[in-house]
């Protein structure tokens, strides 16, 4: 995990933001050049590897030395590092010099900026990027933003497409521009940004809003909802706000 070994607050690094498919895990890059040549060849030549090597090459025309990907850079065999990962998450995709959100479903070479449930009839007519939990602090944390068609053509940046954004996620063109910090904000209207948001795990609804309260917590996967129980518990010690109980 290269961030747990540079300082993130002082190493100029890109980061990715993404839909998972069928990634790569940490285990399977580091065994990559000592594998069989099969399975190495099955590797390459999956989804998620051509994601790992489109974004590398943004990054090293960017001019950036390092770049993190979650899919790929946390040993999820280890409960500690993983636990560590999801707890600095937040802080790792703050301190990017940049994140590359990539569209999987987007094949324009324009951002989409009107509601199409043809074309995106899954994910409530907006690329499906837009309802997955994870990347609502990923489109909050970091300073700059690009987003990436399927082909990896740049179609937009968070500051310039602030109001269309405002539009799709509900999250104040203030939030998008300018972050987090100084604004007086109730905990009810974070999790409205969330709630229509979806995770593949029932835990990582409460955990992939951590960051955006500034709370850690340890993870147990297998508690199920009472992740999100736990998570009001930790956001009740910081705040005063009652508006967290309209939310369960």
């Amino acid at each position: 995990m290269i961030l747990d070994e540079l300082d993130d607050e002082t190493t100029n690094y890109a980061i990715l933001s993404h839909r998972w498919g069928v990634e790569v895990t940490y285990e399977e890059m580091i065994g990559l050049m000592t594998m069989e040549e099969g399975k190495r060849v099955a590797v390459k030549n999956r989804y998620g590897y051509q994601k790992i090597i489109k974004s590398c090459e943004q990054a090293k025309e960017d001019g950036y030395k390092w770049l993190w990907i979650d899919t790929c850079c946390i040993d999820k065999r280890s409960s500690a590092e993983l636990s560590e990962a999801i707890n600095a998450m937040y802080r790792w995709y703050q301190n990017a010099r940049v994140c590359y959100a990539y569209f999987n479903d987007v094949d324009e070479s324009v951002f989409p900026t009107e509601e199409d449930n043809s074309k995106f009839d899954r994910s409530n007519g907006w690329p499906e990027w837009f309802m997955r939990g994870w990347t609502l602090q990923e489109l909050i944390a970091p300073e700059q933003v690009e987003f990436f068609n399927k082909d990896w053509v740049l179609i937009g940046n968070k500051q310039r497409l602030a109001p269309t954004l405002q539009d799709i996620t509900g999250i104040p063109r203030d939030v998008l521009t300018h972050g987090l910090a100084g604004k007086r904000l109730s905990v009810a209207q974070f999790m409205s940004w969330a709630a229509q948001r979806k995770t593949t795990r029932v835990e990582d609804r409460a955990y992939s809003l951590m960051g955006l309260f500034g709370v850690n917590m340890l993870m147990l996967y297998g508690e199920g909802k009472n992740a999100f129980r736990r998570l009001q518990l930790e956001i009740i010690k910081e705040t005063s706000d009652h508006s967290i109980f309209a939310w369960g």
